[in-house]
């Protein structure tokens, strides 16, 4: 039996120990950068308590369906370049809270990796919840039968959200998962008037 990943080349993880930072703000930016350079992208949304990458392509409003494969994703542009698959899609309400035990919430990550029909992919962009708990756990032993190709760290520069990216590596070394890079997000501020960069996080 085909797996719905079976089309997809690579898959990239996006992750972070904390929340805030930016993850899903780098996951769009790394979608449409992938789309301009011809490659057909997905985002999986696996951060079942702050689902923002529908409102990141303005598609909140999109619902899913259903076909012989399982879900078919939302597809932000006529092009069908990129796909996106979010609980977002499949709360009745955009404010609707899900409060969920960790069972549950596993149980739906797995049916997002088995169950959504991407077709033929050459990125696949999985965007995580902060932290290293049991959707984190859930979401690398679910991919990792496809061979993931690693994970982006996104962090800023204060020494909270590094000491938690820390933790984030130690993670991926757990794991057995790839670090393909880490961004400092959110370190600069550059004056529209003047062009002077102000870190106000500081750097580095």
């Amino acid at each position: 039996e085909r797996s719905n990943l079976a089309g997809v080349r690579h898959i990239l993880l996006v992750l972070s120990g904390k929340g805030g930072v930016g993850k899903s703000t780098i996951s769009t930016e790394l979608a449409l950068s992938l789309r301009h350079s011809g490659k057909k992208v997905g985002i999986l949304d696996a951060d079942l308590c702050g689902p923002s990458i529908p409102r990141m392509f303005r598609v909140q409003d999109s619902d899913v369906h259903q076909c012989d494969g399982g879900w078919v994703p939302v597809f932000v542009d006529p092009d069908k370049s990129i796909s996106l698959m979010s609980i977002g899609f499949l709360l009745e309400k955009p404010d609707d809270a899900v409060v969920w035990r960790g069972p549950k919430k596993n149980a739906l990550i797995k049916q997002f990796v088995a169950d959504v029909a991407w077709g033929d992919l050459d990125f696949l962009i999985v965007d995580t919840p902060p932290g290293t708990s049991d959707e984190h756990i859930s979401t690398v032993e679910a991919l990792r039968p496809y061979k993931p190709l690693g994970a982006i760290l996104v962090t800023t520069p204060q020494a909270v959200a590094v000491g938690d990216v820390r933790r984030e590596l130690t993670f991926c070394k757990k794991t057995g998962l790839r670090v393909l890079g880490i961004v400092e997000n959110m370190s600069g501020f550059v004056c529209p008037h003047c062009s002077e960069c102000t870190n106000i996080f500081s750097k580095g």
